[in-house]
């Protein structure tokens, strides 16, 4: 088993409230979600307006696809939601084994 995860610091654009906030992130974590079939949550920052920490992730039964669903998420804040800026992504891989 293989459990892959990433987390994204973000940049909000024009959030001047933390009800803006929740405006704009609510319907990013359940497009991650739904389209990368994994997890995702706001798992940080929360008394901060224009920030969020987005943690997405996965058990899968090869490392391929678990990397493969991490990636995915990331492509798609990045390149496909200009209201927010990807500050950074943090990645691991797990392996049960380990």
């Amino acid at each position: 088993m293989w459990i892959g995860w990433v987390e994204f610091d973000l940049l909000l654009g024009d959030v001047h409230s933390l009800k803006e906030k929740r405006a704009v992130i609510r319907p990013l974590i359940a497009e991650l979600s739904r389209r990368t079939e994994a997890s995702a949550a706001e798992v940080g920052t929360l008394d901060l307006h224009r920030r969020a920490t987005i943690g997405v992730a996965v058990v899968a039964r090869d490392a391929g696809h678990a990397r493969d669903v991490v990636e995915r998420a990331e492509r798609m804040l990045a390149d496909e939601h200009p209201e927010v800026t990807l500050l950074s992504a943090h990645h691991g891989l797990h392996s049960s084994e380990d």
